[in-house]
């Protein structure tokens, strides 16, 4: 396997993200267009409002493509960190990359002062809330909702760093 490097963002990595993040919602899940506008505001807000220190970006490259992402934004509160856009390729599925990534993103987060992180998905990301169930994440609310049309149900999850 080749070497997986983790970069923080860079020049063509937003493009990216929210190609991909559009592309594998819409034919994993059936997710349509307003998907790909909630990821470009999350993108957009990163990009125009960083807060250096305390928000970070974690793209995966291997072989000189990109194969992950994982942002690490402020949160609801000042010692609350959020994780946003993850996302692994699907040939990049079952390395252990969504591990590392999750690791690197919340012992950042900890190097950064936060206390928490938080996180919001939908219960049909199995494979996500696995790894967060893993690594110490508790599931604090579940609610059945109509998102992107279709029928899912949120899950909010919360963890101490």
């Amino acid at each position: 396997m080749e070497e997986i490097e983790i970069r923080d963002l860079a020049t063509g990595d937003a493009g990216w993200v929210l190609m991909r993040h559009g592309a594998l919602y819409a034919a994993e899940e059936g997710y349509d267009l307003r998907f790909e506008a909630v990821v470009a505001g999350i993108l957009a807000g990163f990009i125009e409002h960083r807060a250096p220190g305390r928000e970070r970006a974690f793209i995966a490259w291997r072989a000189g493509q990109r194969v992950g992402s994982v942002f690490c934004v402020q949160g609801s509160a000042p010692e609350m960190a959020k994780l946003r856009l993850f996302l692994l390729e699907p040939e990049a599925r079952g390395l252990g990359l969504g591990k590392r990534l999750l690791a690197e993103c919340m012992g950042w987060a900890k190097a950064q002062g936060y206390r928490r992180m938080e996180l919001w998905t939908h219960e049909s990301h199995r494979a996500a809330c696995a790894l967060y169930a893993a690594a110490g994440w508790q599931m604090i609310r579940s609610e059945p909702a109509e998102a992107f049309g279709q029928q899912v149900v949120d899950q909010f999850w919360e963890v101490t760093l």
